[in-house]
């Protein structure tokens, strides 16, 4: 069942499952899923899964290092020490009816080349002793890295691979904001085009594809730009969940609604973009008239004029559309792009 964010899906996990049963003679083996997500529970959901299992008419229960734990507290700590469910699980195994099969923290000894369980080694200063922590591991797959086959049965990490490619392959949003007129979508066209011919796949989104469909709806008061700004960042990470690069130009002015989207997506797949332009620059560029209306009251709550626009603070990259040419600021971007991912 579904587990804690982050996590290696269950349809993943399954799979891999399979991999490593079809090492094992076939009569000797079967699976049995239970379709049950984690309460990240700790020692408390061991001694339940226990029960569940014994119910199911198992005789024995493999309990893991830090079993159902939650991670860390606030403080950055262990929220429950890593053999905390062994241990409660043991005092109550005799009650349960059900015996626990321990397993400890193992690496691999490269003289020996088996799994080892490291509380058990006894020559530790005369072997070589290796180990791939979980979030080596996401590392290892996020960046395309080896992963030895001492690790995992090569079935397994293919699995692996195919959930979680490399960074190249993955989607995220490029998030562009300024003024109206500052030349937000001529650079993420510009950029696009330049993703493009790297043969990433990409997608933009601006004003006159989403106001005029998607949030038709809405209008310019303060609510329903933030609400504008939601639905955008909704449908990005869609897109980027399905690895598309998407790219988004609004003005989009409040520094809330920015952090709104980029606590939306995960950690690392929201880039800020600040097409730092001045406001008499824009004015006086105003393409589509619309500083001229809102400066003559024809168009109210414009970001700039009677509404105000709030510059980011710590943007991922900034581009001056003063000192750069469209073409400058997208080069600009897509080599910093390369350095982020």
């Amino acid at each position: 069942g579904l587990t804690k964010p982050g996590d290696v899906d269950h349809f993943t996990r399954v799979r891999c499952y399979e991999a490593v049963l079809n090492k094992y003679p076939a009569a000797t083996t079967a699976m049995s899923l239970l379709n049950l997500a984690m309460r990240m529970a700790g020692p408390r959901e061991a001694v339940w899964h226990g029960l569940i299992r014994k119910n199911h008419g198992c005789t024995h229960f493999i309990v893991g290092r830090d079993h159902a734990g939650p991670g860390k507290n606030s403080a950055g700590d262990d929220f429950y020490g890593p053999y905390d469910a062994q241990d409660l699980f043991r005092t109550h195994e005799e009650e349960m009816g059900i015996e626990m099969v321990d397993f400890k923290h193992m690496v691999w000894v490269a003289e020996r080349a088996q799994y080892e369980a490291i509380d058990e080694i006894e020559d530790k200063d005369d072997i070589t002793i290796l180990n791939i922590s979980g979030t080596e591991l996401r590392r290892r797959l996020q960046e395309g890295l080896e992963i030895p086959e001492w690790f995992s049965f090569p079935e397994v990490v293919e699995e692996l691979r195919r959930t979680r490619p490399p960074r190249s392959n993955q989607g995220f949003t490029v998030f562009f904001t300024g003024l109206s007129g500052s030349g937000k979508s001529t650079i993420a066209n510009e950029v696009e085009k330049a993703l493009n011919r790297m043969n990433r796949h990409t997608f933009l989104l601006d004003g006159d594809n989403v106001r005029h469909g998607l949030n038709k709806d809405l209008g310019f008061t303060d609510a329903d730009r933030i609400e504008n700004i939601r639905r955008i960042g909704e449908v990005a990470k869609l897109m980027a969940d399905a690895g598309l690069i998407v790219l988004t130009a609004f003005i989009s002015p409040f520094r809330a609604e920015r952090q709104m989207v980029r606590e939306m997506l995960p950690e690392g797949e929201f880039v800020e973009i600040f097409v730092d332009t001045p406001l008499e620059v824009a004015e006086k560029r105003d393409v589509k008239g619309l500083y001229k209306k809102a400066r003559e009251g024809k168009l109210k709550n414009f970001t700039g004029i009677d509404s105000p626009y709030e510059e980011p603070e710590g943007p991922d990259i900034t581009v001056n559309t003063v000192e750069m040419s469209p073409v400058e600021a997208a080069e600009h971007i897509v080599r910093a792009l390369g350095a982020l991912k």
